[in-house]
């Protein structure tokens, strides 16, 4: 015995008349708006990808941070730690900030040559 066929909706583009496609085609189609968060929820902020250079002995104070923050009690990742750096610039003076900037060496901006 075949299997019976599903019953096709009302609905559906087989049944409807020309000018009920028509209609439907030519009727303007209104974005639904997502819900505001709760009032008492902050709102996620975006976060951003990059990738810069450091040197090797900088990066080895970088994971030794990493360890410092985890022997405190409070594990961080390595983003974690330059943020509460670029928080710590932030918070300083003019002065200060300028005299963090000429104690670090400058390093060569360009990408490494492709082998």
């Amino acid at each position: 015995m075949p299997a019976a066929k599903k019953p096709v909706p009302a609905t559906s583009a087989r049944t409807r008349t020309a000018p009920a496609r028509q209609a439907a085609a030519t009727m303007p189609v209104i974005p639904v708006r997502a819900a505001d968060p709760a009032p008492g929820k902050p709102r996620k902020a975006k976060v951003m990808r990059d990738s810069f250079r450091i040197p090797a002995t900088e990066y080895a104070v970088l994971q030794a941070l990493k360890e410092r923050a985890a022997q405190a009690g409070r594990p961080a990742r390595k983003s974690e730690v330059l943020r509460a750096g670029v928080k710590a610039l932030a918070a300083m003076g003019d002065s200060a900030f300028a005299a963090a900037l000429a104690a670090i060496p400058a390093t060569k901006a360009a990408r490494p040559a492709k082998t």
